[in-house]
């Protein structure tokens, strides 16, 4: 067992990652197989998840890939969106969601819902999907010219439990509008592992993309009791190794390679580097987790890391002439190191194809 410190956990976490080192891939498809999931409920930040770690690509070009079925999205686990391998929707739906329809009768309870309802919601979405995309309005219209009530939250809670059930999925907006289609039509060729090679493949895939963690940094992320990622990491076998971390236990893939901690990341507010585990305290200080997540209300801020480590937030304006990112630093920057985050800026706005200014306090 390999003994590192918190600065050499880092430097491979980021490179599991896949923000630190040459990068690995080289399309959409294959980062999102790497990860295996990607938090993915705010388009826009997932989108330039994948731009940071396909460089040199823009948001069209990313646009692009998902409209020609790199990856898809849909509501894997913990019945929040995420991004995902086209191949792989239906054994994750089934190995981590479910966790998330045991609660829906309670949810189904508050919003006036029976479950003869929300079947048929799922059978007459089935039904208008079926050949075509269409978008969220135009399933809640569906729903209710079938004299099925989809005001308020029960319109998301239908597309949700479509979803869930391995009917409906969410295709590529058109324009602003998010989509949906079939399943069994936007991605046919599904792949069909059994439990125990479903199990140990997102272990795996969990691990490569985000060691060195801990069993518990898995189970928090995929939603999976500790038993379960126990057999997941036995089964993954050899292809991964356990590591100490300043005296806490952690799981890296064997091959993980050490990689230089680059000086200025600018990510978006869901990216893996921090939705990727529960416990955070190699990449943010304590101190800072009310800027990151205000309120704790789950929505997270998109970040500066320097050196690996949470230094501000940021917020993005943009125009059809140019974006303009409003910086809060958390911890004093000089002028040299404001010009170092200017400068990290200014591949976001060529993956924007936009002009683009930082503005500070």
């Amino acid at each position: 067992m390999a003994d590192l410190t918190a600065a050499g956990a880092l430097r491979l976490r980021l490179g599991s990652l896949l923000l630190a080192g040459p990068p690995r891939h080289t399309t959409v498809a294959g980062v999102v197989e790497w990860f295996g999931a990607m938090q993915g409920q705010d388009l826009a930040s997932v989108m330039w998840s994948l731009g940071l770690r396909l460089p040199g690509t823009t948001a069209a070009g990313v646009h692009e890939a998902l409209e020609r079925r790199e990856a898809l999205r849909t509501w894997p686990m913990r019945g929040t969106v995420h991004l995902v391998p086209c191949r792989d929707a239906r054994w994750l739906l089934a190995l981590t969601g479910e966790r998330a329809l045991a609660g829906v009768a309670s949810r189904r309870a508050t919003l006036g819902l029976t479950e003869a309802m929300a079947d048929r919601g799922v059978e007459v979405l089935a039904a208008a999907l079926a050949g075509r995309r269409l978008t969220r309005a135009e399933c809640v219209q569906v729903l209710a010219d079938a004299g099925i009530t989809a005001s308020g939250q029960i319109g998301y809670h239908m597309l949700w439990y479509a979803s869930q059930r391995g009917v409906a999925c969410i295709a590529p907006n058109a324009g602003k509008e998010q989509t949906f289609a079939l399943l069994s039509d936007w991605a046919p060729d599904q792949a069909t592992p059994t439990p125990d090679e479903a199990l140990a493949t997102l272990t795996l895939r969990y691990y490569r993309s985000h060691g060195p963690a801990t069993r518990a940094d898995l189970g928090r992320w995929a939603g999976l009791k500790i038993a379960e990622v126990r057999r997941g990491v036995a089964a993954a076998g050899d292809a991964l190794t356990t590591v100490t971390v300043d005296g806490t236990e952690m799981i890296v893939a064997s091959d993980a390679l050490d990689a230089d901690v680059p000086p200025v990341l600018v990510l978006p507010g869901f990216d893996e580097y921090l939705l990727g585990y529960k416990d955070r305290s190699l990449m943010l200080d304590d101190a800072h987790k009310q800027a990151i997540v205000p309120g704790n209300n789950g929505v997270f801020q998109p970040t500066v890391v320097l050196a690996g480590r949470v230094a501000a937030t940021w917020r993005r304006t943009v125009t059809a002439k140019a974006v303009t990112v409003d910086v809060r630093p958390l911890t004093p920057l000089d002028g040299a190191g404001r010009a170092r985050v200017e400068a990290a800026f200014e591949p976001y706005a060529a993956y924007l194809g936009l002009p683009g200014r930082v503005r500070w306090p």
